[in-house]
């Protein structure tokens, strides 16, 4: 049985095992605690508030432990997958995955981190997908970027955040360049909506398996 590690919240332990249980097979309870362990760490490090660092530590580790698995050839949707990277993970790149999800229905497994994840998403992101009938994803969070996400996509999907975002072999690399709209007015954010969702009309146009 693989040894126990001492975790930086004891209420970690209880997602742990949860994902230990989902992943039984796969990955040792002592991964699952290694890989949830840095994940509350990095998200700690930029948070305002703390109270629900225990949840977001564990829906980033879930990402990041599928993300691993497809590295490691576990079988899986074969969907292709798509990473929006931006910098701060709080307004285009959230925009992007956002849309990306509703019109591809499923087709595509889709996520998004930041270079320098900000604490929270801009409220405007919420507002411009309720205006345009998108689910806004409230459960949505600021992400870091990590090894396992990069290496396991498709195409990686980069949006302002220069020399800093991650360059790997074998990825299909796309640079969209969308101004920021941290701070812009609502009909700034507006017109930025619009860019990702042309930008996103082209990307589903490049997928066979999204038709």
């Amino acid at each position: 049985m693989s040894p126990s590690r001492v975790l930086p919240d004891e209420r970690l332990a209880t997602g742990a095992a949860r994902l230990v249980t989902s992943h039984r097979g796969r990955f040792s309870t002592e991964t699952v605690q290694r890989v949830i362990t840095d994940s509350y760490e990095r998200l700690a490090a930029t948070a305002r508030v703390t109270t629900h660092l225990v949840v977001l530590a564990e829906r980033l580790t879930a990402e990041r432990l599928d993300a691993l698995a497809h590295i490691e050839g576990s079988p899986d949707s074969g969907l292709p997958r798509v990473l929006f990277v931006c910098s701060r993970n709080a307004g285009r790149s959230q925009l992007a995955v956002a849309l990306l999800a509703h019109r591809a229905q499923g087709h595509v497994t889709v996520s998004s981190a930041g270079t320098h994840p900000a604490a929270a998403i801009e409220p405007a992101v919420a507002q411009v997908l309720t205006e345009a009938g998108v689910p806004s994803g409230e459960t949505a969070f600021p992400k870091p970027l990590t090894d396992e996400v990069v290496q396991a996509a498709d195409i990686v999907i980069t949006m302002g955040c220069g020399d800093a975002c991650p360059v790997v072999d074998g990825c299909r690399y796309l640079d969209w360049p969308v101004a920021a709209l941290e701070g812009a007015p609502i009909a700034v954010v507006r017109t930025i909506h619009d860019a990702i969702d042309a930008h996103i009309t082209e990307l589903l146009d490049s997928l066979p398996s999204t038709a």
